[in-house]
C-alpha cells in the first residue's frame, strides 16, 4: 500500500502495514462483509474489516457489491455476513428481510441518519431562485440544462428517482433522465458543473465529500408522505406521487447464522457507528489526498482513536493497544 506523506510519518501507518503482511492468528472464522460501491460504505468496511482482523482474528473477504444486489444474495444464499450502511428508505428488500428473521439489524451506522434528495448549485438557486422549488425547475427546464443526473444500476435510488419522474413528468417538461455508469461519475458531473458554473440538477446525498466541497441546495420536491414514498422505492409503484424523501435511516445488518457463530463480532459491529461530521471530514480527507478506502482507514485509526478504542471488547484492546498509544 502506497500511502500518502500525511499519513506515513505516523507510528500508525508503519503498523498497519506491517499487520497488513501477518495477520493475526485466527481466534475466530471466516467471515463476508459487503463493500458498496459509494465512498462512505467503502470507508465503514475498510475500517471493520481491520478490526476484525486484527483484533479479533477473522479471516474477512471484502464482497464487492450494491444495495439491491446485496439484499438479493442475502435472500437467496444467506450471505454476505454482513450488510454495511444500508439506507432503508431506498431499500424496499430491507424490511421483509428483517421481519422475517433473514437479517439482524445491528446499529445506525450514521448515526444522524442520511440526507438523500435532487439538488442543483448554489450558485444557480442564487442566480435563479425560483429553482429552489420542483415547480420552478419544471418550468424552467433550460435553466438546469434540460437533463436529470440520476446513480448508477444498483442503486436503490435510482428506483426512487424514476417514480418522482414520472409522477413530475420530467420528459414532457423537457428534462431527459440520464443514468450516470458509476457513483464517480455522477461525482464528477457536480464538479466539472462548478469548474464551468454551468446547470446541474440530479441526486445526491450527504454525508459525502462532494457536498462538502461543493455547495448544493435541496430542490423542495413536496412534503414528505411515507406511504408516497413508500411506494415509489418499489420498481412496480402502480401510483407514483410527489414526495420527498425522509431523512434515512443508515444501518448496518448481519445474518443472524454470524450472529450466532461470532458473538463477539455482532457486538462489535452493533459499535461501528459514524457522524456525519467525522464521516464528511473523513471523505474530505480522502478526496485531498487521492486516497483509497484503506488509507482512510488508517487516517480513522491514528486520529479517532478515542471512538474506536470503545468499539473494542477487552481481548482486542489488548491486541490493539500498541496503535492506541
Amino acid at each position: 500500500m502506497s500511502l500518502p506523506r500525511s499519513v506515513k510519518t505516523s507510528g500508525i501507518a508503519v503498523a498497519f502495514a506491517l499487520m497488513g503482511a501477518n495477520v493475526a492468528a485466527a481466534d475466530c472464522g471466516k467471515i463476508s462483509i459487503t463493500n458498496m460501491n459509494w465512498a462512505s460504505s467503502e470507508v465503514v468496511t475498510a475500517v471493520s474489516k481491520f478490526l476484525m482482523e486484527q483484533g479479533y482474528g477473522c479471516q474477512v473477504t471484502a464482497v464487492p457489491s450494491s444495495t439491491n444486489p446485496a439484499m438479493a444474495s442475502v435472500s437467496e444464499t444467506g450471505e454476505p455476513d454482513i450488510l454495511t450502511e444500508i439506507w432503508i428508505d431506498s431499500a424496499p428488500a430491507y424490511p421483509p428481510l428483517r421481519e422475517s428473521g433473514k437479517l439482524v439489524e445491528l446499529t445506525h451506522v450514521l448515526s444522524d441518519g442520511g440526507e438523500e434528495g435532487w439538488w442543483i448549485p448554489t450558485y444557480l438557486a442564487e442566480e435563479h431562485p425560483e429553482l429552489a422549488t420542483l415547480d420552478g425547475v419544471l418550468a424552467n427546464p433550460e435553466l438546469v440544462g434540460g437533463m436529470f443526473n440520476n446513480g448508477p444500476e444498483g442503486w436503490g435510488a435510482r428506483t426512487t428517482n424514476g417514480n418522482l419522474a414520472k409522477a413530475a413528468d420530467l420528459e414532457g417538461h423537457g428534462i431527459k433522465m440520464f443514468a450516470h455508469g458509476s457513483g464517480e461519475t455522477l461525482a464528477a458531473s457536480i464538479a466539472a458543473a462548478y469548474a464551468d458554473k454551468k446547470p446541474w440538477f440530479g441526486y445526491y446525498w450527504a454525508p459525502t465529500s462532494v457536498l462538502g466541497k461543493y455547495p448544493m441546495t435541496k430542490v423542495e420536491i413536496a412534503p414528505f408522505d411515507a406511504a408516497i414514498h413508500l411506494c415509489n422505492t418499489t420498481p412496480d409503484c402502480a401510483t407514483p406521487g410527489l414526495s420527498d424523501f425522509p431523512t434515512g435511516k443508515v444501518v448496518t445488518a448481519i445474518t443472524p447464522a454470524l450472529q450466532e457463530r461470532e458473538p463477539a463480532i455482532a457486538e462489535l459491529l452493533s459499535k461501528v457507528s459514524f457522524t456525519n461530521e467525522q464521516m464528511s471530514t473523513l471523505l474530505a480527507w480522502r478526496e485531498e489526498n487521492n486516497a483509497s478506502s484503506d488509507e482512510t482507514a488508517v487516517y480513522f485509526l491514528t486520529n479517532y482513536k478515542d471512538v474506536w478504542k470503545d468499539w473494542l471488547d477487552d481481548s482486542a484492546r489488548e491486541k490493539l493497544a500498541p496503535l492506541l498509544q
